[in-house]
C-alpha cells in the first residue's frame, strides 16, 4: 500500500485535491473511481454531453477531455520523477489544451473509452513502481513534488471534476 503524501511533497496548489481523496489503498481507489466516473458520465446522452452550464464554461465532453489530458500529463510526470528525472517538467495550460482539442467532435463513448484506457495505463505504471521510486522528488509546474503525491493528486483531480459535474451539469 502506498502511504499518503505529506504536505511537503507537493505544492500548496494541490492541497484541495489531496484532501478529497479518502483514506485507503490509492491503487484500489484509482480502479474503483474510474468505474464510478464512467457510470456517472455514461448517464448523459450524446446531445446532453455537449451541454455547458454557462457560455464560457466547458461542455461535458470538454471536461472529460480535460480529465484525459490531465491524466496523461500527470502520468508522464509520475514516470519521469519515479525514474529520477532531474530536469524541471513544464506546466500546461488546460484552457488552451481544451480549446485546441475539439473534444465536442468526438463521441461520448470514445471519450469514455479513452479515459478508461488512460486510467488503466496509470494503474499499471503505479503498480510497477517500487517504494523508493514513489518517494522520489522531482520538479513539475515550477514546484517540487514526489511521485506518490502525483498518484494521489490524480485521484483528487478526478473527484474534483466529478463533483463539478454533479453540481453544475446533472440538471441538464
Amino acid at each position: 500500500m502506498i502511504d499518503r503524501p505529506q504536505p511537503d511533497e507537493y505544492s500548496e496548489d494541490y492541497t484541495s485535491y489531496v484532501k478529497l481523496v479518502p483514506e485507503g489503498d490509492i491503487v484500489t481507489i484509482l480502479k474503483e473511481q474510474i468505474k464510478d466516473t464512467v457510470s456517472l458520465l455514461s448517464s448523459f446522452s450524446e446531445a446532453e454531453s455537449e451541454y455547458r452550464y454557462a457560455p464560457d464554461k466547458w461542455s461535458i465532453k470538454e471536461v472529460i477531455g480535460h480529465m484525459i489530458d490531465n491524466e496523461r500529463i500527470m502520468s508522464y510526470r509520475l514516470l519521469c520523477i519515479a525514474r529520477g528525472e532531474t530536469a524541471s517538467l513544464p506546466s500546461y495550460h488546460d484552457e488552451e489544451y481544451v480549446r485546441e482539442a475539439d473534444f465536442d467532435s468526438q463521441t461520448l463513448k470514445d471519450l469514455l473509452d479513452h479515459l478508461t484506457s488512460i486510467r488503466q495505463s496509470t494503474v499499471y505504471l503505479v503498480n510497477s513502481l517500487s517504494e523508493e521510486a514513489l518517494k522520489r522528488r522531482g520538479a513539475a509546474n515550477h514546484s517540487e513534488i514526489t511521485a506518490r503525491a502525483i498518484v494521489t493528486i490524480l485521484a483528487g483531480h478526478e473527484i474534483h471534476h466529478c463533483n463539478i459535474l454533479k453540481e453544475r451539469y446533472l440538471n441538464v
